[in-house]
């Protein structure tokens, strides 16, 4: 007998052991003979992470489709492994050795190493662990991490093949640079924070002679950024604006440097914005290095690393100071000055020389290092690049022509965007954790780049002809340069295994948007160049989780919820079904920690369902065949379990994961549960005989069926009633999640169309009862009008029902519908409920039209608000959003209210 609650905590540790012990989750376990492969690779997450809300979103989808395929037949690989992330990890790395007063620099590079694979080896497998509770279903036996000897082994082979290849190269050009971690970083490591600053403006001279009360003498810049002015190497103004255009080719002389720098014509420059004249900083902008390219403009880079000016020993800043001048007091006082000390120190002297014009108060957004959490400088310094341009071009075409598809379609916009406008990739990090690059530098600064330094060195002995010692290069590799041959070095290239000609390519990936260009495009490069083909057939899109009123989560804003925390209260099942449910495609979901109780209900409904069941004999019959059902009920219940699998496979298949949950729940819930088993009552509770024993069987059938309809949503739950329900029946030969799927079918049939009228009318006047405040011990006649014999004969087969569930008293059936009625169009018939006596039906017009104006007026003032453009742009998201959530339920509220109304005209 199944216990009387079904306790997530007990269980699941329990049915994920009985997993792992069947092997269940092994690539191809479960296929059929001659089955065709089915991939995903995950994402691999950061080893130092644990799980957040986008990971429980991204592994449930994944799982979902895992799952279905697996019970479809399918020969399954879901391959899972973490990313070393390097960053992150030597940030964890540090802060422990820094608790000890320890320093990397210190230890050297290979014990710090060791220490990092000491960390990893300890702790590093905390995310996996927290997935498996998820009921995240890979392959865990085949778990790779990016810096495994294999990957290890791709990672080399790839970039010395791109570098003979001449598609990867060193550069000097700009970076975002943290000056906390020292090394640069990625665009996705960088966050643009909002900081009340300041707008400068400047005087700078013209070099033909500087008047302090004529204007005509000085052009006026204005900059967020009066530090950076040291490294100016031309001014830029619009070629379209007039107030400069008399100017242009003319010089100006750098205050403080004097230095004579070009006024340049340049569309960058806006006529609208500050003074419509700009200083160009090639070394400290990205903006500005592109207008230096496009006007062959020097480069002069002034800070240092740490971001401290560096004057003193700086060739290029110092060559480009009036002939015969050294460093004056004011430069070398700046030189060795921290960015923002120098930045002060730079105004003041700016004011003393009466070249201070004004200073405006300028709110704006600043990049900053998301783990060094200090502004990032735009900074110039040699990095190795790959030709993303080149790399870009088959892996546009692979879309364009359909080979690989975005699911929403439009994301595929956003990937040609990228991709079509894509600058050099900047794949070398100053870190020591990580793929360290495979150059040697000989003593003239050439570099040898192989596979392994014996190689290096037998090119360098060819090349000088003799011996010589090698300096490897200290840098390592961007961590997206290895997870960008994820789908094809985690099986096993550049061997050529059986893992690889089997599972290369996958079916499809399933991630975020915001990673589709640093990682989805670069998959698609280097997949279709080191493997001749796309990585994956589909890339699905999934959206962000955001809390219940719309507002993106954050620690700073205490609106984080933590999917473990959601596990331990409520079970994986709930949770992983509430996300299904809410995954509508291209709409981010609003979660409610109600939601996810909600749907623990949900899976409380289906114990007590089946433990209904059981109490009531409803045991598996052996030979059981669902086509040879007879009673009506029966019939009805089969076909829409079929009719509920085959829209469930639909779904799936299209990537709608929300379509598939409601069509499982509206099932289970609403067919089966409030249904089927609240009709079966008088059966199962009477006599026995044929009727009794064929709506048991069939009420086991139906719930095996449900039990795979569920599983893939809802695993743990579904495999103990499996196992549980095979103790009052023949044995099971397999674990639920190796059982075959029942792909249904929309099958109509006359029992369908009896059953569902039932369902209308008793759901129907269930409404009016409501709708008319009547109250719940009030017996109700009904009489059906102008109906045809077979709904006429419906009625008198089903009058019992009616009576039971609906509150009904007398059935009759009249030509002309009763007056004061309210009336249900139902089939080829009318229901009429007679009202007199019962509801003052002009006082429930009256307020229904009242409330329908009250909805009315609600639902025209918040048009009015929504259509309002600075609303929209200036009131924070989840205002908004809840603006729109009230407007859909006043909306909603309306359409009932004049339905009421309806009824009572």
């Amino acid at each position: 007998m199944l216990d009387k609650t079904f306790e997530a905590a007990v269980v699941e540790p329990r049915i994920a052991a009985a997993w792992d012990e069947a092997g269940a989750f092994a690539a191809g376990r479960g296929a059929l003979p001659g089955a065709a492969p089915y991939t995903i690779v995950i994402p691999p997450p950061n080893v130092t992470g644990s799980l957040h809300m986008g990971h429980a979103l991204n592994n449930t989808l994944q799982d979902i489709l895992v799952r279905l395929m697996r019970m479809r037949g399918r020969d399954v690989l879901w391959q899972p492994g973490t990313d070393h992330a390097g960053i992150a990890t030597q940030m964890v790395v540090e802060r422990q050795l820094a608790a000890k007063q320890e320093h990397r620099r210190a230890l050297g590079r290979e014990e710090f190493l060791k220490r990092v694979w000491a960390w990893k080896a300890e702790s590093g497998g905390t995310i996996v662990n927290q997935l498996k509770r998820l009921g995240a279903s890979c392959d865990w036996s085949r778990e790779r991490f990016t810096m495994d000897e294999g990957l290890s082994k791709a990672v080399l082979k790839v970039f010395v093949g791109l570098y003979r290849e001449g598609l990867i190269y060193k550069d000097k050009r700009l970076v975002n640079w943290d000056p906390k971690l020292l090394t640069a970083i990625s665009d996705l490591e960088v966050v643009q924070t909002e900081v009340k600053g300041s707008l400068w403006h400047f005087r700078y001279p013209l070099a033909e002679g500087y008047d302090s009360e004529d204007p005509a003498t000085w052009v006026v810049v204005a900059t967020t950024r009066p530090e950076t002015m040291l490294g100016d190497t031309a001014v830029a103004v619009n070629p379209e604006d007039d107030r400069y255009r008399h100017l242009i080719g003319k010089m100006v002389r750098l205050p403080l440097v004097g230095r004579l720098i070009p006024i340049v014509a340049d569309d960058y420059s806006d006529p609208e914005k500050g003074t419509g004249a700009v200083k160009i900083t090639p070394a400290h902008d990205f903006n500005d290095f592109e207008v230096g390219k496009r006007h062959n403009l020097p480069q002069i880079n002034i800070f240092d690393v740490e971001a401290h000016v560096t004057l003193k020993d700086n060739a290029d800043f110092l060559a480009g100071l009036p002939a015969g001048r050294e460093l004056d007091e004011t430069l070398a006082t700046l030189h060795g000055q921290e960015r923002f000390a120098a930045r002060k120190a730079i105004v003041a002297r700016m004011e003393a020389l009466g070249l201070l014009e004004k200073i405006e108060p300028h709110t704006h957004m600043v990049p900053h290092g998301d783990r060094g959490g200090v502004p990032i400088e735009p900074y110039l310094t040699d990095q190795w690049y790959v030709n993303a341009a080149e790399l870009a071009k088959p892996a546009i075409a692979s879309v364009r022509e359909g080979r690989t598809t975005f699911v929403p379609k439009n994301w595929e916009k956003t990937y040609y965007d990228w991709m079509e406008n894509i600058q050099p990739w900047c794949i070398s990090r100053q870190l020591w954790w990580g793929h360290q690059i495979p150059a040697w530098y000989g003593p003239d600064g050439k570099v040898f780049v192989a596979e392994s330094e014996a190689e290096a060195r037998a090119e360098a002995a060819a090349h000088y002809g003799a011996e010589i010692a090698l300096t490897r290069d200290e840098d390592v590799l961007d961590t997206w340069f290895s997870s960008a041959l994820w789908p094809f070095s985690t099986l096993g290239w550049p061997d050529d295994t059986a893992e690889l000609k089997r599972y290369y390519p996958t079916n499809v990936l399933v991630t975020g948007f915001d990673i589709i260009f640093f990682w989805v495009a670069r998959m698609m490069m280097m997949g279709l160049h080191f493997m001749g083909t796309e990585p994956f057939s589909d890339v699905y899109i999934h959206a962000l989780v955001r809390d219940e009123k719309g507002a993106k989560m954050s620690k700073s804003k205490g609106n984080v919820i933590d999917p473990l925390e959601l596990i331990d209260e409520y079970g994986a099942d709930a949770l992983r079904f509430t996300l299904a449910a809410m995954a509508a495609q291209g709409r981010d979901i609003k979660l409610a920690t109600s939601r996810v109780a909600g749907y623990r209900n949900f899976a409380t409904k289906l114990w007590n369902a089946v433990r209904f069941a059981e109490m009531n004999g409803c045991g598996r019959a052996t030979g059981f065949d669902p086509d040879a059902v007879t009673e009506t009920l029966n019939r009805w219940v089969v076909n829409e379990a079929r009719r509920a699998a085959a829209d469930v496979t639909e779904a799936l298949d299209a990537y709608r994961f929300d379509a598939a949950a409601g069509a499982a729940y509206r099932f289970v819930w609403n067919g089966f549960c409030d249904w089927y088993l609240e009709l079966t009552k008088p059966i199962l509770t009477g006599e026995d005989g044929p009727a009794k024993d064929e709506t048991r069987a069939t009420c086991a059938f139906v719930i095996d069926e449900i039990l795979k309809l569920l599983h893939p949503f809802m695993p743990f739950i579904t495999e103990e009633l499996w196992a549980r329900t095979a103790e009052t029946g023949p044995g099971r030969d397999e674990l639920l999640v190796l059982t075959r799927w029942s792909e249904g079918a929309r099958v109509h049939s006359d029992a369908a169309d009896e059953i569902n009228w039932l369902v209308g009318v008793v759901s129907e006047i269930r409404s009016v009862r409501a709708e008319m405040g009547v109250a719940p011990a009030t017996q109700l006649p009904l009489v059906l009008v102008g109906a045809s014999a077979k709904v006429t004969g419906w009625l008198a087969t089903h009058t019992a029902a009616i009576q039971r569930l609906a509150r009904v008293s007398a059935v009759s059936v009249a030509d002309v519908a009763p007056p004061q009625s309210a009336q249900i169009v139902t089939g080829d018939g009318t229901i009429a409920l007679p009202l007199a006596g019962v509801v003052d039906l002009d006082a429930e017009t009256a307020r229904l039209s009242k409330e329908a104006d009250k909805l009315a007026g609600e639902i025209a003032r918040i048009d009015k608000k929504l259509s309002n453009e600075q609303f929209v742009a200036k009131a924070p998201e989840e205002v908004v959003e809840e603006e729109r959530a009230k407007r859909e339920g006043y909306a909603e509220r309306l359409a009932k209210v004049r339905e009421a109304l309806a009824r009572l005209g």
